[in-house]
């Protein structure tokens, strides 16, 4: 079977950018209204505005997806439904989602709209993207870190339409993973509101200060054949921030290109040099490079130091106008009403339209000639329709007014109209109730003594932290948890006390991590109690293998809103993890049930590129490099090389110590103190910190050192 051609998709950030989109050839357009949108600052459309822009889309022949791409808080939720409703009976073709529990009530409440994972959802392979068609989902947008092989395989394995990202600005950190901007600033990137911190200059060790973290933009133009080949259905545009021209450039030059790749193959696909020049030159920031396709990363994809600024370039004041062709056949004959047949074939059929006028008269001096009726009607004005060809048939010696000639096009265009929107509209039932299911863990966490737990990253701080009698449960990273003194130390723990053991997963599972994985299997299975997990791909492997013990959901796989609660208990999860970015009163409507993170240096970033790597000290052994801002804050950055990521944390750790009585007002089911970079010492003072003000109701005197409350106190917005 012939195989599609693959879509264009354009960045639609204001409604002149839509038309020039689809003035310069997009298939589709992707667009952000005027809430829950991952760029909060594009002058994104109110309600009116976007309805009139999903009818100019569909009688263009194109389609229109909708961002929904932000984590929504419980209260947002109950907007989302009257929200979305006159988008979905319009005719909204998707909707573009990376909250889970946004995804399960969509999908509740507005059956026959597709939906797409964002790549705010960080799918990394045909494992995560597998989980996400098994709940529904038609489309993924991957994480732009994939090489060709891995979409490849991605499209393959599961069937599902696969949306790329082939042109635009990249984020140094897996999207979805980050909280630089909102641990620093409160800007929040799961909220559309990043203030891009990491394209600010920081000093790597006792380097000097370059913008190691700004990635060059990514432009594809010369790999369209690689991309197609790789059986991508979609190509995506990135920059709803950007002017119409851009727009319209760069839509304009993969439009030619890939046509250019379809029509000869690749003997004749050349990139012609004035088109590649034109593309550059619309939008230079930082120059550009063809991202994570042929790499796995690289200091070729660092732009280390800010260009000199360049002149904007003049915005032209272009309407951007286009008209899609119809036939038509108008008929006068004398005594009768005059009636107009119009014609418009789109891409799955052809639909059709008939108005009737006036009665034709019959002429007392000079009879209508078909040259003046054809004239007339062709005067389309500001409509969406043009001529392509007309018939006019005048039977005797006829007369029409001009006026309702003008009349009947008027009516014949607006039911043409109606019939090509007709097949676009929706009905849309009652709203489907929230989920608002106890889960279980509601009645697991009331009226029971607060458990601390502990997660480690090193067999010294495991070393530590097992003096601790009163910790229930310990986390160990899954870097060391099946090094053999760290299994035989586990071991010997496990036969004295009643305290679990659980083993971390990594924060991107993709094929060093799986393969590693499966070579461990039985060892997970025989030491560990269960699993703390930190993404969908770990959850899909596990599935498939019948892990049968526990698995807890970390932090970034967020849990913001009951439905999100909800889901996890649907999914089996025994636990999940307090998200980060939601305040004391917003994580109060999750209570009952959830780890709540009460200390540590969170993971503000999670990258495929390596900060060693770049600074040319690789060595392919984990490590920790320190970034120092602007502001003289440092940054400690750790290399994970058994699953090439780097993890950058927070300048300071979290510290709740003395917040026993709002924290245990959560009714958690445990509290968990995360240690990562601290020396064994640190780990000692922590503990016992804690223990007195957690377990022996003491009142806590914090350290003199610096440290945060995290957004326990102010949230996000």
């Amino acid at each position: 079977m012939k195989r599609k051609m693959v879509e264009i998709l354009a960045p639609a950030g204001s409604l002149m950018s839509l038309k020039a989109a689809v003035c310069a050839g997009a298939d589709a357009v992707y667009i952000g209204g005027s809430l829950f949108g991952a760029r909060a600052y594009a002058e994104n459309p109110g309600e009116e505005e976007l309805l009139r822009a999903i009818d100019y889309v569909h009688l263009h022949g194109r389609k229109i997806y909708l961002t929904v791409n932000t984590l929504l808080k419980d209260q947002e939720m109950e907007k989302l439904y009257d929200y979305l409703l006159p988008y979905y009976k319009q005719g909204l073709d998707a909707v573009i989602v990376q909250d889970v529990g946004v995804m399960q009530f969509v999908k509740r409440n507005f059956p026959g709209m597709s939906l797409h994972i964002s790549t705010q959802a960080t799918v990394t392979n045909a494992l995560g993207a597998a989980f996400f068609g098994r709940l529904g989902a038609d489309r993924i947008v991957p994480a732009r870190e994939l090489s060709l092989k891995e979409v490849k395989d991605m499209k393959e394995k599961t069937g599902l339409e696969t949306e790329c990202f082939v042109h635009g600005a990249m984020c140094y950190c897996y999207s979805g993973q980050c909280l630089l901007s909102s641990m620093i600033g409160g800007r929040s990137g799961n909220r559309g509101q990043c203030a891009q911190p990491c394209r600010l200059p920081y000093a790597v060790d006792v380097r000097k200060p370059g913008d190691f973290l700004s990635l060059k933009d990514l432009c594809m133009i010369d790999g369209i054949p690689d991309l197609i080949e790789a059986g991508i259905d979609s190509f995506k545009i990135e920059g709803r921030m950007k002017q119409p021209e851009y727009v319209y450039t760069v839509v304009s030059m993969y439009r030619k290109y890939t046509a250019l790749y379809y029509a000869m193959g690749r003997k004749g696909f050349t990139v012609e040099e004035k088109d590649r020049q034109n593309l550059m030159n619309v939008y230079t920031r930082r120059g550009y490079s063809s991202g994570y396709y042929y790499r796995q990363n690289g200091r070729e994809m660092i732009s280390l130091k800010r260009p000199a600024e360049k002149p904007e370039r003049p915005v032209e004041n272009t309407d951007y106008k286009i008209k899609e062709k119809i036939n038509g056949i108008l008929i006068l004959s004398e005594g009768k009403h005059a009636t107009l047949s119009l014609e418009y074939t789109g891409k799955e059929e052809t639909i059709y339209a008939k108005a009737a006028g006036d009665t034709v008269q019959t002429a007392l001096k000079a009879p209508l000639d078909k040259e003046r009726a054809d004239r007339q009607l062709r005067k389309t004005g500001n409509t969406d329709f043009m001529f392509d060809s007309l018939e006019i048939r005048i039977e005797g010696s006829t007369f029409l007014p001009m006026q309702s000639l003008n009349e009947l096009r008027r009516e014949g265009i607006l039911k043409l109209t109606e019939e090509i929107l007709s097949r676009h509209r929706r009905s849309a039932g009652e709203k489907l109730p929230f989920a608002r299911t106890c889960t279980g863990w509601e009645k697991k966490a009331s009226g029971l003594e607060i458990k601390l737990c502990v997660s480690v990253q090193s067999y010294a701080q495991l070393l530590k932290v097992l003096e601790g009698c009163f910790l229930h449960t310990i986390y160990i990273e899954g870097n060391i948890a099946f090094d053999r003194e760290v299994l035989e130390t586990v071991q010997r723990a496990r036969e004295k006390g009643s305290m679990g053991f659980y083993a971390v997963m990594p924060y991107i599972f993709r094929e060093k991590a799986i393969s590693y994985y499966e070579a461990v299997y039985d060892k997970l299975l025989e030491c560990y109690d269960g699993v703390l997990i930190r993404n969908w791909e770990s959850f899909e492997w596990l599935r498939i293998k019948n892990y049968g013990k526990g698995i807890i959901s970390d932090r970034n796989l967020y849990v913001f809103n009951k439905e999100g609660k909800d889901f996890m208990r649907q999914m089996g999860f025994e636990d999940y993890t307090f998200p980060a970015e939601l305040n004391f009163r917003e994580l109060k409507g999750l209570s009952g049930g959830g780890e709540l993170v009460v200390y540590g240096y969170e993971p503000v970033m999670i990258s495929a590129n390596c900060l060693k790597k770049t600074t040319g000290c690789c060595k392919g052994e984990d490590g920790l490099t320190w970034l120092t801002d602007r502001h003289q804050k440092k940054f400690a950055v750790k290399n994970f090389c058994k699953y090439c990521y780097n993890v950058m944390y927070n300048c300071a750790p979290l510290m709740l110590a003395d917040m026993a009585e709002k924290t245990e007002a959560l009714m958690p089911s445990a509290l968990r103190l995360s240690f990562t970079i601290e020396p064994p010492e640190t780990v000692q003072e922590i503990l016992k910190l804690y223990e007195k003000a957690f377990i022996e109701g003491d009142e806590a005197v914090l350290p003199e050192t610096e440290y945060t409350r995290g957004h326990f106190k102010r949230g996000v917005k």
